[in-house]
């Protein structure tokens, strides 16, 4: 079992920068797939980004690359979320998820119960 736990979202201007936060504990962070996704009012939960247990692969959607940057330390069994530039239409709930096999979101075994971001125009 692993519980995660997400922080660090908030309201940013368009333009702008947030750092997104997943603690996680229970069983071997560091041994696990690791994945960012999110959710807007009304749509269906989509993929961000995802990261192997040793950081060495990494895999975001067309729509964020160039702009965020996914991480983890596994000393601290945390996974970040670096997001810069920061548009309208990033506004969602953030959802960090373990055990997963890169971008597919039904792959993932646990979830934490999200952080919302909300960007303004």
């Amino acid at each position: 079992q692993v519980q995660l736990v997400e922080s660090g979202g908030g309201l940013v201007q368009a333009g702008g920068s947030l750092r997104l936060s997943c603690a996680a504990s229970g069983r071997t962070f560091s041994g696990r797939v690791m994945g960012w996704f999110r959710q807007a009012p009304g749509e269906e939960r989509k993929s961000v980004a995802s990261i192997s247990p040793s950081g060495a692969r990494i895999t975001y959607v067309d729509s964020v690359k160039g702009r965020f940057t996914i991480s983890r330390d596994n000393a601290k069994s945390t996974l970040y979320l670096q997001m810069n530039s920061l548009k309208s239409e990033d506004t969602a709930v953030y959802y960090c998820a373990a055990g997963g096999t890169g971008l597919r979101i039904g792959s993932y075994d646990f979830w934490g119960q999200g952080t919302q971001v909300t960007v303004s125009s």
